[in-house]
């Protein structure tokens, strides 16, 4: 098992529910990512995602999109992000999970991008442009090294579909909320506790909703239906004003971080 699958057990076993944010490394620099780190885990929060900057985003929003723009402006490396990932692992309790296109992966070499990122303290990886015909060699790697495969459910998929990606994926089934790409959403839509129910009842795997979610009323809608809730462009959005203040991120970051948490179980 690893620290993402322990992490549901515990979950489960108190009848609570994970809050994932998910940053962006180095926007502005590898540092602040590490503060940022420190701080959500000194909130509580169940496991942080780490987007790693790939220059042609998947279904990233503006938010996120410029987030990955600023971080490679700033000339940040894979090796830089597993080394300062690595440096700050030690004071954390969370599991780390990044965000990554298979692009870099592929460029990186499977095998070896899953030992560096074991090596750095990662638990897992999302690769959203992992197709799942295409995802037997990347998976049977993941699976011999205890390493976390999470792939993502769309509205559209269609649900023969669904299953096949939940059986090839582990420590949890990222379960996209809306249709296009990431961002801070007024609202959600209404079958959307419906289509999670459905697809609880044919897999194992948590299931963790992403994408809009945002405010406390996304919270209590989402929380009793979904075994976590992941929120990036709110956050990512509030860490915008580091280039100028980081005291003043973080304290935006923490308030919003903890009003959510708040609202879970």
């Amino acid at each position: 098992m690893t620290a993402i699958d322990d992490l549901f057990v515990q979950l489960k076993s108190q009848g609570k529910k994970a809050f994932m944010p998910f940053i962006t490394a180095g926007d502005p620099n590898m540092t602040f990512t590490r503060k940022v780190l420190k701080k959500l885990d000194d909130l509580g929060c169940s496991m942080a995602e780490i987007g790693i900057p790939y220059s042609d985003p998947i279904a990233d929003g503006p938010v996120i999109q410029a987030s990955y723009t600023r971080a490679l402006a700033a000339k940040i490396k894979l090796k830089d992000i597993f080394s300062h990932v690595a440096q700050e692992r030690p004071n954390l309790r969370m599991p780390l999970v990044s965000m990554v296109s298979y692009a870099i992966i592929h460029r990186h070499g499977p095998e070896r991008y899953v030992d560096d990122a074991l090596e750095a303290g990662f638990s897992g990886a999302i690769v959203p442009d992992l197709l799942v015909e295409e995802s037997d060699k990347l998976a049977n790697i993941c699976r011999q090294k205890n390493f976390n495969l999470i792939q993502l459910v769309t509205p559209t998929t269609p649900r023969e579909r669904a299953l096949k990606i939940a059986e090839q994926s582990s420590g949890f089934l990222y379960f996209v909320s809306v249709t296009g790409i990431t961002g801070e959403r007024t609202q959600l839509p209404p079958d959307l506790v419906d289509r999670v129910s459905w697809l609880r009842e044919r897999t194992p795997l948590p299931i963790c909703i992403g994408f809009g979610v945002s405010k406390p009323e996304h919270v209590r809608l989402l929380a009793p239906v979904s075994d976590g809730l992941i929120v990036g462009s709110a956050i990512v959005r509030l860490l915008e004003q580091a280039a100028q203040s980081e005291s003043a991120a973080l304290d935006a970051m923490a308030t919003l971080t903890k009003a959510l948490l708040g609202e879970l179980p």
